[in-house]
């Protein structure tokens, strides 16, 4: 929620304040992405490790994966609320780039979204289940 209205905010205080509110680029959802495809490698990895093959975890690998997972879900979630903010904060305004903004706030919003999964799923991947 206060990715949302952060995100929803910026418009309003952009058009304020006289500047120019700013365009999502293609390289802020591609970031994004990339971080969504490593998270989710380094979770498919630790789960075929942990789950399949049923090896250990030097016990620093295990915390720094399951730290790496935790920030970058609640992270994600931000960006995530932020730019779906940033989006809504476009509907119904006449301006001559705001389905643009609307759109690849949207896009932006989606790739964050996978981010969070894939996070998710590398935390999920530490578990370690207690076989005694």
């Amino acid at each position: 929620m206060a990715g949302a209205v952060v995100g929803w905010a910026v418009h309003p205080v952009c058009d304020r304040i006289g500047v120019v509110p700013p365009l999502v680029s293609a390289a802020q959802p591609l970031a994004l992405l990339l971080l969504a495809v490593i998270l989710g490698y380094v979770a498919w990895v630790t789960h075929r490790a942990v789950h399949v093959r049923r090896e250990r975890l030097e016990p620093h690998q295990a915390v720094n994966r399951f730290v790496l997972a935790r920030a970058s879900a609640l992270v994600a979630a931000l960006v995530t609320g932020g730019y779906v903010g940033y989006a809504l904060s476009w509907i119904g305004d006449p301006a001559e780039l705001a389905d643009e903004r609307m759109v690849r706030s949207f896009v932006a919003a989606g790739c964050a979204i996978a981010a969070v999964v894939a996070g998710l799923l590398l935390e999920r991947a530490c578990r370690v289940h207690d076989d005694a």
